[in-house]
């Protein structure tokens, strides 16, 4: 329900004056939320301050991050116009806790000989997710990535081994390893790599305009950076590499370092596995 006022709440301050032509919005206005935007070809839009790219067809989007404050300043400029103002109310979410336990030690607190691929490995994760491309992939639905059984969800706090450590930020989906990993919407490759320290085997796919999907965790990377994938298209498979305790992938989904929630986008219910065939 409250997602629903939101939502309804955002359109209503979103009626456009008289003579104006129409600004639409659709979307989650709570932390973890998309929003995707179509305004009129040429018109400057800023999200707090930071320009919004738009697209020759006036498509846009834009997330609210895991803490996002209450309140999002939305500037628009139509051409010939002047600038009109619209406060944005965020809805804030609870979040769990999670404890996991039976870590190695070196992945809950990693020794120093590790540190310098740790931050190499982060300063590149950072780049892919920070590509501003003029492509659009996020207009069409999402789907799942994969078929299996949601064993973690996003924002939940998470302790390791008895030690608080950073939240989650994807939505998890156990299934045996090999289980395979669909592109959930079309877009290019911006990273592919089969073991990183934390997140194992990593695919990052850019669906446009600083939104992005995360893979972790694979077994198999089927695919390389730079190449056009299309929605439903096998990228790699489940796995338990890197940080885990059993196999699973978590999907996460960035807009630019604005950490999103995929489960807003496709709903709570994941695809069942398929039923093996009888011999």
């Amino acid at each position: 329900m409250r997602f629903i006022l939101a939502f309804a709440f955002a359109l209503l301050i979103f009626v456009p004056p008289l003579g104006a032509e129409e600004i639409r919005l659709d979307g989650e206005f709570i932390q973890g939320g998309l929003v995707r935007g179509v305004v009129p070809p040429g018109t400057v839009v800023t999200l707090d301050g930071r320009a919004v790219r738009i697209s020759s067809e006036g498509h846009f989007v834009f997330g609210f991050g895991r803490d996002a404050p209450p309140a999002a300043e939305l500037v628009l400029i139509q051409p010939g116009g002047e600038p009109e103002t619209r406060i944005l109310n965020i809805l804030s979410r609870q979040y769990d806790i999670q404890r996991i336990e039976g870590l190695p030690k070196k992945m809950v607190t990693p020794p120093p000989e590790t540190l310098d691929r740790i931050r190499a490995e982060g300063a590149k994760v950072r780049g892919a997710r920070a590509f501003d491309s003029a492509e659009t992939h996020f207009v069409a639905p999402f789907v799942w990535p994969a078929r299996g059984r949601i064993s973690g969800v996003y924002g939940s706090q998470r302790i390791l081994n008895g030690e608080p450590r950073q939240p989650h930020f994807g939505v998890d989906v156990a299934a045996p390893t090999g289980t395979p990993v669909r592109a959930p919407a079309g877009g290019e490759i911006r990273l592919a790599e089969p073991d990183l320290y934390y997140s194992g085997g990593t695919i990052i796919l850019d669906h446009g305009h600083g939104l992005s999907s995360s893979f972790l965790h694979m077994s198999r990377v089927d695919v390389a950076v730079g190449q056009q994938v299309a929605q439903g298209e096998v990228i790699g498979a489940i796995g338990a590499t890197g940080r885990v305790t059993g196999a699973h992938l978590d999907w996460r989904m960035n807009w630019f370092e604005q950490r999103l929630d995929p489960a807003l986008l496709v709903g709570a219910q994941v695809p069942k596995p398929k039923p093996k065939p009888e011999n």
